[in-house]
């Protein structure tokens, strides 16, 4: 685990920091990221904004660009403890969520956590685990707690789940299932460097003179849930509430979708905080028409069904999103208030 304090309980009363002060310390935490991770600024800042909003987030791209050094980084930033756990078909939900073990000396069975207890938790290649291990996950990112053996227990708080998936390599692999892939707030990309990235990354290499990056802690746990307190103060007026609703309704009267994006989806865009996240990075204590298209393909897209025809097409979840945000219309920029 990363040095800093610890998570607190989540029944800690704690006084939300003011908006001014929320985009001044996130943006000291991505400068701060910025040190060790390069070319990663756009997905580095939505994986944030999920923070914020109190959500967990799944990288879905290639091997060997960089995304458990962005989650250490982002952990270490924020002051969190951070596990990374790799993901393997025999892992068993004990080995996520801890189990009993028999101690000789008090002739007695005690609970020793698992790696799922800590402040972020890194679950590298998550689609690699088994179903079973997926519902242990699945609990303790939707219920904050894990149940070993009739007995649950809280985790801490903060936490958060960052997952990685590679979206190219199905061997060996177990899908996501839809509920456990509607927890993850946001869906992130990262996409291969610019060739002026990719150099610079060896430069900083070289001149470190070790594989290990240092990343100065920005904020601590208790601080982060204050910034999270802080999100939750920006108000949100009807109409971009409505245009919400609305892109959510339209996926699912899209020709080629089976399922579309469920109430909790436009939640998540919007009044689950994804958009009051990204204003609250602005500096704005207002969320506009242009939050929510930023936010809409990363909260959106990994919550549609397709259907079977449009699988030997070019249809993708994301060119849905596309054409959702093309066909219904914006409202004006919105003014502060309900």
């Amino acid at each position: 685990m990363t040095s800093g304090a610890h998570p607190t309980d989540a029944t800690t009363p704690v006084e939300p920091l003011p908006v001014p002060e929320v985009a001044r310390l996130a943006t000291d935490v991505l400068a701060a990221v910025g040190t060790a991770v390069v070319g990663m600024h756009g997905p580095l800042r939505l994986a944030l904004a999920a923070v914020l909003a109190g959500g967990h987030v799944l990288l879905e791209d290639v091997p060997g660009l960089g995304k458990t050094l962005a989650a250490r980084s982002l952990a270490t930033a924020l002051g969190l403890p951070f596990t990374r756990l790799q993901c393997t078909p025999d892992l068993l939900p004990a080995d996520v969520t801890g189990s009993f073990v028999y101690d000789p000396a008090t002739s007695r069975f005690d609970f020793r956590p698992g790696p799922v207890f800590t402040g972020l938790l890194l679950a590298d290649e998550i689609n690699r685990t088994p179903p079973k291990t997926q519902a242990a996950l699945l609990e303790a990112m939707q219920e904050g707690q894990v149940t070993v053996e009739g007995r649950t227990s809280a985790l801490p708080r903060p936490f958060h789940v960052l997952a990685t998936a590679n979206p190219v390599e199905y061997e060996g692999t177990y899908p996501l299932p839809e509920a456990q892939l509607d927890r993850f707030l946001v869906r992130v990309a990262v996409g291969y460097p610019t060739p002026e990235h990719e150099a610079d990354v060896l430069a900083r290499r070289v001149a470190r003179r070790q594989e290990v990056v240092d990343v100065a802690a920005v904020v601590d746990a208790g601080t982060l849930r204050r910034m999270q307190a802080g999100v939750e103060q920006v108000d949100v007026h009807r109409d971009v509430a409505a245009y919400c609703v609305a892109l959510a309704a339209a996926t699912r009267a899209h020709a080629a979708v089976e399922v579309g994006v469920s109430p909790r989806g436009s939640l998540a865009l919007l009044l689950l905080l994804q958009a009051r996240a990204l204003a609250v990075l602005d500096g704005r204590d207002v969320v506009l028409p242009e939050d929510v298209k930023t936010a809409a393909p990363a909260v959106l897209a990994h919550r549609l069904t397709l259907g079977v025809q449009t699988w030997t097409g070019s249809v993708t979840a994301d060119s849905v999103v596309s054409e959702v945000l093309q066909s219904v219309p914006a409202p004006a920029t919105a003014p502060s208030g309900p």
